[in-house]
C-alpha cells in the first residue's frame, strides 16, 4: 500500500546565530555597503537640520570649544584650576584633547538619540537600523575637522611645527569612532525602551570627561591617576596628542590594549544591534 508523503513545514524565530559568526559579519558588511546612499541622505539631512536657521551654522563647531578652553585657561591662570606640568602652551594642550575627546562625547550622544529620533520613520519605513546609527557619527566627524582649524591656528601662533605623526590621523581617529559607535549601538536600543538613558548620558559624558586627563595632565599619584591607569579613554586620547606634540609615546601598551579593547566592542554591539534590530520598531 502507498504511503502519500507529506512535507512538513516548521517554521522557528528568527536565529541568525545558527548561520555562524562569520555569516552574521558578511551579512552586516553587505547590508551597510547596500545602504551607503541611505547612510549619506541621513547624515545630510540631520546636518542641515542642527544648523538650520542658525546665523553662523556649522561655526557653532568653533565657537563652544573656544568657549571651553577660555574657561579653563582663565582658571589655569588663576590658580583655581590646576592643569599639571605641561611642556606645551596649555590652550594648545586643551584644545586637541577636548577636539579628540568631543568625538566620542558629541557622537555618542547622538548615536544613541538616532533610534528615538526617527521613531514615526522607523515605523513606516523598513530599511536598514544601523543606517540610523552610523549617519549619526557624521556630525562629530564634521566638527572635529572645523576644530582642527583651531589647533592649526594655535600651531602657528606659538611658532610650533607639529609632528610628521600627524599625518597618520585618520588612524588616530579610527579606535575612538569604532568605540563610539560600537557604544552607540547599544545605547541607542537601551534609550528605545528608556528614554531616561537619552537624558541622563550628557551628563555622564561631562563627568566622564572630569575623570579623564582630557584638559589635565595625568596625575602622578591619587585617585585620578588610578582611574586612568584603567580608562581606555585616556589612552585613546592623550596618545594621539602626544603624537601630534612631541611625536613620542610613553604608554603604548595601554594605547594598544585599548585598540583592542575599542575593536572588541564595536563588533559585539554591532552583532548584538544586528540580531535585535527586527523589532526596534515594536520599541520606539
Amino acid at each position: 500500500m502507498n504511503k502519500s508523503l507529506q512535507k512538513i513545514t516548521v517554521y522557528e524565530p528568527d536565529n541568525s546565530l545558527k548561520q555562524g559568526y562569520l555569516s552574521i559579519f558578511i551579512e552586516i558588511y553587505n547590508e551597510i555597503n547596500k545602504n551607503g546612499w541611505l547612510i549619506y541622505q541621513l547624515f545630510k539631512r540631520d546636518f542641515l537640520a542642527l544648523y538650520k536657521q542658525t546665523f553662523i551654522g556649522i561655526f557653532w563647531s568653533l565657537l563652544l570649544p573656544i568657549v571651553s578652553i577660555g574657561v579653563f585657561v582663565a582658571l589655569n591662570n588663576s590658580g583655581i584650576f590646576n592643569a599639571g606640568i605641561i611642556d606645551v602652551p596649555y590652550p594648545l594642550y586643551a584644545v586637541i584633547g577636548l577636539t579628540f575627546w568631543q568625538i566620542f562625547s558629541i557622537g555618542l550622544v547622538a548615536c544613541s538619540n538616532s533610534l528615538v529620533n526617527a521613531g514615526s520613520m522607523i515605523v513606516k519605513i523598513n530599511f536598514s537600523k544601523k543606517s540610523l546609527v552610523i549617519a549619526s557619527i557624521g556630525q562629530p566627524i564634521l566638527s572635529f575637522s572645523v576644530q582642527m582649524l583651531i589647533v592649526a591656528f594655535l600651531f602657528l601662533f606659538y611658532g610650533i611645527t607639529p609632528s610628521s605623526t600627524i599625518l597618520f590621523l585618520p588612524l588616530f581617529l579610527l579606535p575612538v569612532l569604532l568605540l563610539t559607535i560600537g557604544l552607540g549601538f547599544i545605547f541607542s536600543l537601551i534609550n528605545g525602551i528608556m528614554r531616561d538613558i537619552g537624558n541622563m548620558l550628557s551628563m555622564v559624558v561631562t563627568f566622564l570627561m572630569l575623570l579623564t586627563p582630557v584638559l589635565y595632565a595625568k596625575p602622578a599619584h591619587g585617585l585620578l591617576a588610578g582611574i586612568s591607569r584603567y580608562n581606555p579613554l585616556y589612552y585613546l586620547i592623550s596618545i594621539p596628542r602626544d603624537l601630534f606634540l612631541t611625536g613620542k609615546v610613553t604608554e603604548l601598551n595601554g594605547y594598544i590594549i585599548s585598540c583592542i579593547f575599542s575593536v572588541f566592542i564595536f563588533f559585539i554591539c554591532i552583532v548584538v544591534f544586528h540580531l535585535t534590530e527586527t523589532r526596534v520598531a515594536e520599541r520606539v
